[in-house]
């Protein structure tokens, strides 16, 4: 189907499903290395990242390459830990690198949101269910963080290190960075924070006392990926657990700030910055007061809304720039996970939601994130996992039919 040229106005390119499916096939296809996944930018992340990966599957299904999805789910889990623990990085290529940072070979030594609960359900409801040892490694993996990761007393889960959030220089650490945010000096806090994690019998990381914080959007995705996995093989204690921590979630929502304000002891300071990733709780509350304040937050241009999609940091934040580095691009697999978070609340905002992503993916050349307004790229361009626009592609054109 054929659309027009602009969006509402904004001029940003309106693109053809056919159009896009073909550049995002394109790239995932220029992308794919022998090992057995898409590096998510060949000339900067050469790498097999956990969550990336587990966002390719999905578009690799939407593209009905499902050898190279099944591939791609398989391969993350190439350096799992006998406890159930997915590193964040794959070092296939090369089991040797970074060993000196991580103090062990083939993957790092911290996860990354386990999205691979979502990618096992998406494709046994595509009737491409991944192999049973495939299944077995995912219920291991989300097993891990939800009985045997570190827990705040408010009943969160710990993260070891900012990178495990996926939200590297999310203004909800800033209270960690001594002397106020400084993306130099952040980089060399992120370092130090390597060496202070702690670890279990087996050296899977379990907490970092020098970064005890329990984040939303993290704790979220947890709860998100348990369920979405529980759901299609029939695990109890995943469902439990799920459960559990989604509770503990809803006691995070603060009426005040609008938002859920991660644990911890930056609960009364950046940690209730109002963040994109912070209102990922909705992807598991099902308050239809709290939903609707977040959609509210999300179509408003005074906030979250933006003509190439929704921002990574609230409008009316000190810490907003468009244009840095996690202080208020938009990022692709935040929308994306905001369209699921939403469609169940409010179509009509998903759908908006979809639209204007997809205008900004396009404009930006399928970019790592880009400006909220006029959708220029930034980060690497292209990312693989901008091809999730594709899946949100369909959906808009699904609302307009």
């Amino acid at each position: 189907m054929q659309r027009g040229a602009v969006v509402d106005g904004n001029g940003l390119p309106d693109p053809s499903y056919g159009d896009l499916r073909a550049a995002v096939g394109r790239m995932l296809g220029e992308h794919w290395v022998s090992e057995g996944y898409a590096a998510p930018n060949s000339r900067v992340y050469p790498w097999q990242w956990l969550w990336d990966s587990s966002f390719h599957v999905l578009v690799w299904q939407a593209l009905d390459e499902a050898t190279f999805a099944q591939r791609e789910l398989a391969a993350v889990f190439g350096p799992q830990a006998p406890s159930g623990f997915v590193p964040h990085m794959n070092y296939v290529r090369d089991p040797g690198f970074h060993e000196d940072l991580w103090g062990r070979r083939d993957g790092s030594a911290i996860t990354q949101p386990p999205m691979y609960g979502h990618a096992v359900a998406e494709l046994v409801r595509a009737g491409s269910p991944p192999p049973d040892q495939v299944v077995e490694a995912a219920v291991a993996g989300l097993r891990f963080l939800l009985e045997q990761r570190a827990r705040d007393r408010s009943g969160m889960l710990l993260v070891c290190h900012p990178w495990e959030t996926g939200c590297d220089d999310s203004p909800r650490w800033d209270d960690a960075c001594r002397g106020g945010y400084d993306r130099q000096r952040w980089a060399v806090v992120k370092d130090h924070l390597v060496s202070t994690i702690q670890t279990g019998p087996d050296g899977s990381p379990v907490a970092n006392p020098d970064f005890p914080v329990a984040p939303v959007g993290f704790n979220a995705l947890v709860a998100f990926n348990a369920r979405e996995l529980a759901d299609v093989v029939g695990d109890d204690r995943l469902a439990d657990g799920s459960a559990e921590l989604a509770g503990a979630l809803t006691g995070r929502w603060s009426d005040e700030a609008g938002t859920w304000v991660d644990a911890g002891p930056m609960a009364d300071g950046s940690g209730r910055v109002r963040t994109l990733d912070g209102l990922l709780g909705l992807l598991v509350d099902d308050d239809p007061d709290r939903a609707a304040v977040v959609t509210a937050q999300l179509m408003d241009p005074a906030a979250h809304g933006g003509p190439a999609g929704p921002t990574g940091v609230h409008r009316g934040e000190p810490s907003f720039r468009p244009d840095a580095y996690w202080r208020g691009p938009v990022w692709p697999q935040l929308a994306y996970l905001m369209v699921l978070a939403t469609d169940r609340h409010s179509p009509e905002v998903a759908a908006d939601l979809c639209r204007t992503t997809v205008a900004g993916a396009w404009a930006s050349g399928l970019a790592e994130y880009w400006n909220p307004d006029s959708g220029a790229g930034l980060g690497a361009v292209p990312q693989s996992w901008t091809g999730l626009a594709l899946l949100l592609a369909a959906r808009r054109d699904a609302a307009v039919t």
